[in-house]
């Protein structure tokens, strides 16, 4: 079997955000694609085994996506290497990873700008410290997002596992 196809959240703390991201992901992915793909996350000033705030880990719930379980980890060049495509949440967040490695070029996305490879644009704001109603509001942000990418996604899952058959 071929190795799985492996898609990253960047965000900043990688208690927010990116596990919301990658939880409402992986939902959706499981019905798509199940056994192809891994989902990840980092932050590019978090600390390492953090749990996903509890509003983060509330919001997600209410759409299907449990992301109870979350640990939070710093953004790696190793995590950069093994990620096949890499999305921050904020252009600050594709400039470090870029920064960090050049193996992230031609993988690294602005989350809401995929599959256009500019950094510039309109990040996904944060919602540290707010209300359960704005972490709802970023949830349905990134899910409609994600749905707006999902064949996009698919497709490249489908390309990538292909090319290691």
């Amino acid at each position: 079997m071929s190795e799985k196809f492996v898609i990253m959240f960047v965000c900043t703390g990688n208690t927010c955000r990116s596990p919301m991201a990658e939880g409402a992901l992986r939902t959706l992915l499981e019905k798509k694609r199940p056994g192809q793909f891994e989902v990840i996350s980092a932050g590019t000033m978090g600390g390492a085994d953090f749990p996903a705030t509890k509003y983060a880990v509330e919001a997600a719930k209410n759409w299907g996506a449990d992301i109870s379980r979350h640990k939070s980890q710093p953004l790696t060049v190793s995590l950069i290497k093994k990620a096949d495509l890499i999305f921050g949440m904020t252009s600050s967040h594709v400039e470090e990873v870029l920064r960090m490695s050049d193996q992230a070029a031609g993988k690294t996305y602005l989350f809401k700008n995929f599959p256009d490879s500019s950094p510039i644009g309109e990040g996904v704001e944060d919602p540290i410290g707010q209300s359960l109603e704005r972490y709802n509001q970023t949830f349905l942000e990134i899910g409609e997002y994600l749905g707006r990418h999902l064949d996009e996604i698919v497709r490249r899952i489908d390309a990538g596992t292909d090319a290691e058959r």
